[in-house]
């Protein structure tokens, strides 16, 4: 595909070295990694991510999505997940791009694209998916912009205006669709995984959390489930754990610290768990970060 491989190019020559890199678009970030990666949890926010070259693989929960070129996801909520490039080189590197979505606009255009005719399966938070040749188009006509800083106040709005409704018109097009609404099992659940977001740090039981929602507690458990493949008490760990991850390598604080201020009353129990979630024992993992940072790119 010509648009991808432009696409790609434009990424490798705005981004020099592995890493994020912000855009003068705004909610449009740039990523690039010369080298595969070790896994990196981390929370994605709603956007979309279109991987131009290499691969990736992201899992949430008990899913694990496969990303190659001209491969997109889209995520739909705040959701902790854990990424990592297997496949890039130097000469070859792993480029993508992330546009974090603008709620007021997608629920704007939510009224005025009629919907696709497809059905998703499940309300799963995250999916991947083939980029149509017109999605590709519209997001080469937003990065175009970037070497064009007389049209870009103008012209990107309408590009990001443009993604937004093919990914609408497009097979995903309803799941996005019940991020917008307010009302219905779904915002429910966007709600919770919002409560669990700002309270993780505090004990919670599933009662509670249905309290706070307006859920039964089954139907709570059922519905969080099938959206973000994980329970309450699974997300909210996973949170706790990458929460602590950040504390020790950005505050250089003890593995001990890190626990209770996360909300563990045990250290052995937070040594276990977020060994079997990073793979290494906390101290270990931290210090492996340290001194290979560039195996640390988030994808």
């Amino acid at each position: 595909m010509e648009a991808l491989a432009e696409i790609a190019a434009i990424i490798a020559r705005n981004v020099s070295k592995d890493g994020f890199q912000a855009t003068p678009i705004e909610r449009l970030t740039l990523v690039r990694s010369s080298t595969v990666t070790m896994p990196m949890p981390n929370v994605y926010r709603p956007q979309l991510c279109l991987v131009a070259q290499g691969r990736k693989e992201v899992t949430l929960g008990d899913r694990v999505f496969q990303y190659a070129p001209g491969r997109y996801g889209v995520i739909t909520y705040d959701l902790p997940a854990t990424g990592r490039v297997i496949d890039a080189t130097p000469q070859q590197p792993y480029l993508c791009v992330y546009l974090d979505f603008d709620p007021v606009l997608l629920a704007d255009l939510a009224l005025r694209v009629p919907p696709s005719s497809a059905v998703p399966s499940t309300p799963i938070g995250k999916t991947v998916s083939d980029a149509s040749v017109a999605l590709l188009d519209a997001v080469l006509r937003l990065l175009l912009l970037l070497d064009d800083s007389a049209a870009r106040p103008v012209l990107a709005p309408l590009a990001e205006q443009e993604i937004l409704y093919h990914l609408l018109a497009g097979p995903e097009g309803g799941r996005m669709r019940h991020v917008t609404s307010s009302q219905g099992r779904l915002a429910q659940i966007g709600r919770a995984i919002a409560w669990i977001g700002k309270n993780f740090r505090e004990h919670f039981s599933i009662d509670r959390l249905a309290t706070e929602v307006g859920m039964s507690p089954s139907s709570l458990y059922d519905h969080f489930r099938a959206v973000t493949a994980m329970t309450p008490l699974q997300f909210q760990k996973q949170l706790r754990l990458q929460d602590a991850r950040s504390l020790m390598l950005v505050e250089q604080i003890d593995v001990a610290t890190a626990a209770f201020r996360v909300g563990y009353e045990s250290v052995s129990q937070f040594s276990r768990e977020y060994r079997r979630l990073f793979g290494e024992p906390p101290a270990r993992d931290v210090a492996r970060l340290r001194a290979s940072p560039e195996l640390a790119v988030l994808a």
